[in-house]
């Protein structure tokens, strides 16, 4: 997944867009549960099976914040980052500060950032 992110997020250095991509990858397919500035999130993760797409949609537990996009994989050099409705700033924000529950327990709650 190297390569950069396109058009609206091309303001952003290189470092931030290779740990985006590195964060993306590490997320396992399917639902998953953590947490996001000190609060519960539910995230959707799901891969084509071509690989050349990646989909993820993520809402605040118990509120109605939500986070959403499609990302492109085009070649090895070039990635397109489409958000659903809202900034790619706040895409790159939640991907990179979204922290998945490792225990299947009973939930934790969700300290303060």
């Amino acid at each position: 997944m190297s390569g950069s992110v396109t058009k609206a997020t091309r303001e952003l250095p290189p470092f931030d867009l290779r740990q985006f991509e590195r964060v993306l990858a590490q997320m396992p397919d399917g639902y998953t549960e953590g947490c996001f500035r000190g609060r519960l999130w539910g995230a959707t993760v799901k891969r084509s099976a071509d690989g050349k797409r990646l989909w993820l949609y993520g809402e605040e537990l118990g509120a109605t914040d939500i986070v959403s996009f499609n990302l492109y994989f085009l070649s090895d050099e070039k990635t397109v980052l489409k958000p659903c409705e809202m900034s790619s700033a706040k895409v790159l924000d939640f991907v990179l500060g979204f922290s998945p529950m490792q225990q299947a327990g009973p939930k934790s709650i969700c300290g303060p950032d």
